[in-house]
């Protein structure tokens, strides 16, 4: 049901980055739907989400999500919230104990975080808006309010969308390269003309390696190319289909 990253692996840490199988939906959600947003049965997405929190050794009710919309923003948490008050932002950070940050993703990046010695995790959801506007380094920040040292912080990259499967237009590239033009070497040649192949998983590497952090692991995972394990906006927008899953990855402090 869920991949772990060996980085992670961590005194009073746990995490997961949760595939689509293990869980009680059907048809197109089959199985571990964990999207609230989604039209999918809402009593099955709950189930879903329980066992993701199961996993992980947390509480149900202490497994929270946020109102993700590409942005930059970050909140620190220090309890959980219900659905209906979740913030919008698109990362979190806390150091409380037995509470599970999850984000969601059907091709974005999502980043899990952790300062084991300080006791400090995060968790962003980095889509390119979000990764281009600077979430992470704004997660990053959080973090080191809450006493984490930059250079003791992990971060591991889960499944998602990888350059072999993005394209991109001419908009899109010169968005990128007027802000700096050394990010040229994110896009590669695209079967169609003016068009461009962009490595989003690279590009949050690079802000992040740049951001100063000890360690950056990725996990090199494809969401499109992957059916069997994962959700894939972006195939799903090729298909026509009326609407997708969500996959959910999350991460705790556990113990004391």
């Amino acid at each position: 049901m869920a991949l772990q990253h060996a980085a992670l692996d961590l005194p009073g840490i746990r995490h997961g980055f949760f595939t689509r199988q293990g869980g009680v939906s059907n048809g197109i959600y089959a199985s571990l739907n964990g999207g609230s947003g989604s039209d999918d049965n809402q009593e099955h997405v709950r189930e879903n989400r329980g066992r993701m929190a199961d996993s992980l050794g947390v509480p149900r009710d202490r497994f929270i999500t946020c109102y993700q919309v590409h942005s930059p923003n970050v909140v620190t948490v220090t309890a959980p919230w219900s659905r209906e008050h979740a913030p919008k932002v698109d990362a979190m950070v806390t150091r409380e104990r037995n509470l599970a940050l999850a984000v969601a993703t059907a091709d974005c990046g999502p980043v899990l975080f952790a300062d084991a010695r300080a006791g400090v995790i995060g968790a962003a959801h980095a889509g390119w808006k979000g990764a281009f506007t600077g979430v992470l380094e704004t997660t990053l920040d959080a973090m080191v309010g809450l006493g984490a040292t930059r250079g003791d912080i992990v971060a591991v990259l889960g499944p998602m969308i990888s350059r072999s499967a993005y394209e991109v237009g001419p908009e899109f590239k010169a968005r990128f390269l007027e802000a700096d033009a050394a990010n040229e070497r994110f896009f590669g040649p695209s079967p169609n003309a003016g068009h461009a192949m962009f490595d989003l998983p690279a590009y949050i590497g690079m802000r992040l390696t740049a951001a100063g952090i000890g360690r950056f692991e990725d996990m090199a995972l494809c969401t499109y190319q992957d059916e069997e394990r994962f959700f894939s906006y972006r195939r799903v927008t090729h298909r026509k289909e009326p609407d997708y899953g969500r996959l959910l990855h999350a991460i705790a402090l556990v113990g004391r």
